[in-house]
């Protein structure tokens, strides 16, 4: 099969960023590096790609800290955050001014199998090594393959839509 080059877009990119907004999403944390040189972002561009191989798909903003870590580890971590996790979140998308590895003070972090933060009370976790990045204008597209998971399913998920964060 030939796919033709995507055509210009015919949507504004806000009106595009405002009807996105409306799309409900779990939401997670997305962490890379190592003990002293951590980073993490909130985010709800995550899916699953496939059972088998286990791989995951996450779209992170280039400008984000996140994504040099990312980059550097060849490792992520995706947090699925619990419904008690807003304040969590909110850290994690910059909220509060908190950067870097200061974003870890609060929180149980703990690392599975390829190092990456790994929050320990999260609904659900995926530690995924990167096996693909694709630039795609201002993102990057990680495929991981997914090294360990951990899940607590009695627990409610924290939701994202219309700017405002819910329990799921």
């Amino acid at each position: 099969m030939t796919i033709a080059p995507a055509a210009p877009s015919l949507v504004d990119a806000s009106d595009f960023r405002a009807a996105m907004r409306e799309l409900a999403a779990g939401v997670t944390i997305v962490t890379a590096g190592r003990e002293g040189d951590r980073r993490g972002l909130t985010a709800t561009a995550v899916c699953s790609v496939s059972a088998d191989p286990p791989t995951l798909l996450v779209c992170v903003n280039r400008d984000a800290e996140g994504h040099a870590a990312i980059l550097a580890s060849g490792a992520f971590c995706v947090n699925v955050a619990a419904a008690e996790h807003r304040g969590l979140a909110e850290r994690f998308a910059g909220r509060g001014g908190a950067r870097g590895a200061e974003r870890f003070e609060v929180g149980d972090w703990r690392s599975l199998s390829t190092g990456a933060p790994a929050l320990a009370d999260a609904v659900a976790v995926f530690d995924c090594r990167v096996i693909k990045a694709i630039d795609w204008g201002t993102h990057t597209v990680f495929l991981g393959a997914v090294a360990a998971t951990t899940i607590s399913p009695e627990r409610a998920a924290l939701l994202y839509r219309a700017g405002a964060f819910a329990a799921g």
